[in-house]
């Protein structure tokens, strides 16, 4: 069965999301200049040419992600860095609502049912692992299901004293079991981690 990765930025307190709308914490976010390093960009390409699907949360493509980075493959189509961008817009994607009619983005389709239906029935029939993009809702979401098999966490060198983390509903905690930290000459670490059952230790 396919893998359901969680990949988002966050501080080193542990927010994906920050209260101060004027905090500007994130190393990259998102636009052209690009001041990570190249081996993290690297990393960052790798992890989208190992997948073979996005799953996307409502607000996140309706909120442009998906035009914005067709607009980046665009500006940049020989770009080695920017070739993530290329392969969002081939990869098939697949967005988790019963709100929308019908998908006006190409290679992209609406998954109407429940999201634990829907994800275990991706899980089956991707053509490869899944990444997924949403809110700090939909990540918490999809945690709260035991739908994640692996968490990419983008460390940003900065603290934002408030905010909200992707654990933040589950009061009993998450145990999680680390697959590999790496730290990056800009700055940020990727940590990568799996649910672990209680009381199993050890990779």
């Amino acid at each position: 069965m396919n893998k359901l990765i969680v990949q988002m930025q966050a501080t080193v307190d542990g927010f994906v999301s920050v209260d101060d709308p004027e905090l500007d914490w994130q190393v990259w976010s998102w636009g052209e200049h690009w001041p990570w390093d190249e081996r993290l960009k690297q990393t960052f390409n790798r992890t989208f040419a190992e997948v073979g699907c996005i799953l996307l949360s409502r607000p996140m493509i309706e909120e442009g992600y998906l035009d914005h980075w067709t607009r980046m493959a665009t500006r940049f189509p020989a770009d080695p860095s920017f070739a993530f961008a290329q392969r969002i817009v081939e990869l098939p994607k697949v967005v988790l609502s019963d709100k929308l009619k019908a998908s006006r983005w190409p290679n992209t389709s609406i998954a109407r049912g429940g999201m634990l239906a829907e994800v275990q029935a991706l899980k089956k029939k991707a053509g490869g692992d899944i990444i997924t993009f949403g809110g700090v809702g939909f990540a918490s979401a999809l945690a709260a299901h035991g739908l994640v098999d692996e968490f990419q966490f983008y460390v940003n060198p900065a603290a934002a004293g408030q905010g909200r983390g992707i654990f933040d509903d589950a009061p009993e905690g998450v145990h999680l079991r680390l697959l590999g930290s790496e730290p990056y000459d800009c700055g940020i670490v990727v940590s990568r981690y799996a649910p672990r059952a209680v009381g199993e230790f050890g990779a």
